[in-house]
């Protein structure tokens, strides 16, 4: 009975070890924005101004709340899923934590792009605020940034539970196969091989996120979301179409070679062969991924601002 006893409590304390890591990296994310938050109000002082406050309309919206909540119950809930993988489960559960994440914070950034910059436009809201010495430039970008501010907060929160139940996954998969018993390292391990796809993840949020600006400058949010939609789709399926045997036909290659250049490639965010192989992203894909965001980003926004420079807001 002892013996028993003190296994019971071993569990616990084997996955819940190495969970110092989770907190030390959500206070240095949150310590990140809010250090970005600063920099952009000393230099854009009216930029920081319209993000402040994009921000705090999103984050105070019921939509907010009900997607963290399904973001909460559904990472709770994937550890103790039966997924009859032969030994697989704890990789589909990073897959569909990973999955879950982006797909809320992406609803999030449609939506609040949609009600915050498309809305205003229709509802000459925002002719009150050009009207301000405030230009458009300053308003889009601003509107940007303050979307993405509420995006983060989903990946920090999401993500740090995200990652205790992947450490209690490694605990629940031995004790359910009766294999040896795991370690602490084992868990540490898995939470640090999957912490580069939620970084991935971010970035392609971000792409979408500019580009449901670009769209917001002009059309309303039901065009705004089959859009994003569609790209998200096919940002995903052209690599996969090329790479297959009918992306051997001529016609085929074209097209998926013109959908490429125009599109953005988000299976460049994507780590399930990282995740299949057991494999660590290297630095080096995460600084390349992270420049291909950055130069998307800076066209979507390019694009964002031609498309409002000479918009009719009266």
């Amino acid at each position: 009975m002892e013996i028993g006893n003190i296994a019971l409590f071993a569990v616990p304390s084997t996955w819940l070890k190495p969970l110092w890591v989770i907190g030390l990296g959500a206070v240095g994310a949150a310590v990140l924005l809010a250090v970005i938050g600063l920099v952009v109000r000393q230099i854009l002082p009216k930029v920081a101004a319209i993000a402040r406050t994009t921000a705090k309309e999103a984050m105070s919206q019921p939509l907010f709340y009900v997607l963290m909540a399904v973001g909460v119950v559904g990472l709770v809930l994937f550890p103790f899923i039966p997924y009859n993988t032969l030994g697989e489960d704890l990789k589909m559960v990073k897959e569909d934590g990973l999955t879950l994440i982006m797909v809320l914070s992406i609803a999030m950034a449609l939506w609040t792009a949609s009600v915050s910059i498309a809305d205003e436009i229709e509802g000459r809201t925002a002719l009150t605020l050009l009207s301000k010495p405030v230009g458009r430039r300053q308003f889009i970008i601003g509107k940007f940034l303050g979307i993405l501010v509420p995006v983060a907060i989903m990946f920090i929160i999401l993500g740090a539970i995200f990652l205790c139940s992947v450490s209690y996954k490694v605990v629940y998969d031995v004790r359910e196969t009766g294999r040896p018993a795991a370690t602490s390292a084992e868990c540490l391990w898995n939470m640090i091989q999957i912490s580069p796809g939620l970084v991935l993840a971010f970035m392609e949020a971000v792409v979408l996120t500019a580009i449901s600006v670009a769209i917001s400058t002009r059309l309303p949010m039901m065009a705004n979301l089959i859009i994003c939609a569609s790209i998200y789709a096919l940002g995903h399926l052209v690599p996969m179409l090329a790479d297959s045997a009918v992306g051997q036909i001529e016609t085929v290659r074209f097209v998926a070679g013109l959908s490429a250049a125009v599109l953005p490639v988000l299976d460049h965010f994507n780590i399930s062969a990282g995740i299949s192989t057991g494999q660590i992203v290297p630095p080096v894909y995460l600084g390349l991924a992270g420049l291909y965001c950055l130069l998307y980003c800076g066209v979507a926004m390019l694009v964002a601002l031609l498309l409002f420079e000479d918009r009719d807001l009266a």
